[in-house]
């Protein structure tokens, strides 16, 4: 049996005794990013989701930055982020909210609840710009929205 061939198994282990392999070591050069250049990178993502009509039309409007999830920079000038936000939309739900002391029931304006999503976005380091954005709806559960750059 032949050393090189990486995907033949062995039929004995003395046939192991004989190939000696040598580990190697890979060593990726990545661009490091502090935590204050990824909150304005997030920051950025928040503001182009704020402004943008489709994306507020599929998702509602951007009410806050619930958690982040991870950043880091995978290709030279980019730095990509994933962070979890809270969308709200617009609505007339109306609920009967009991008031106290038997005084009848309010007509307080409830809305249509609030979707969490995962944010997964690319922001250019040098410019700001977002280059892309999508967002999963319902933590990944549900479909996803891709916002057009």
């Amino acid at each position: 049996m032949s050393c090189t061939s990486a995907f033949v198994v062995p039929s004995s282990s003395a046939s192991l005794s004989r190939c000696r392999l040598e580990p190697t070591r890979t060593q990726l050069q990545m661009a490091q990013v502090t935590q204050q250049e990824a909150q304005k990178g997030i920051d950025k993502v928040v503001q182009a989701l704020r402004r943008d009509g489709a994306a507020k039309k599929e998702l509602g409007n951007l009410v806050k930055v619930n958690n982040v999830l991870g950043f880091g920079a995978p290709k030279p000038g980019e730095l990509a982020v994933r962070f979890n936000a809270s969308f709200k939309k617009d609505g007339f739900g109306r609920s009967s909210v009991p008031l106290p002391f038997g005084l009848g029931q309010s007509n307080k304006s409830e809305g249509r609840g609030t979707m969490v999503g995962q944010v997964k976005a690319s922001v250019s380091i040098k410019t700001g710009k977002v280059i892309s954005c999508s967002v999963f709806k319902d933590l990944g559960y549900g479909n996803s929205f891709m916002m057009k750059i």
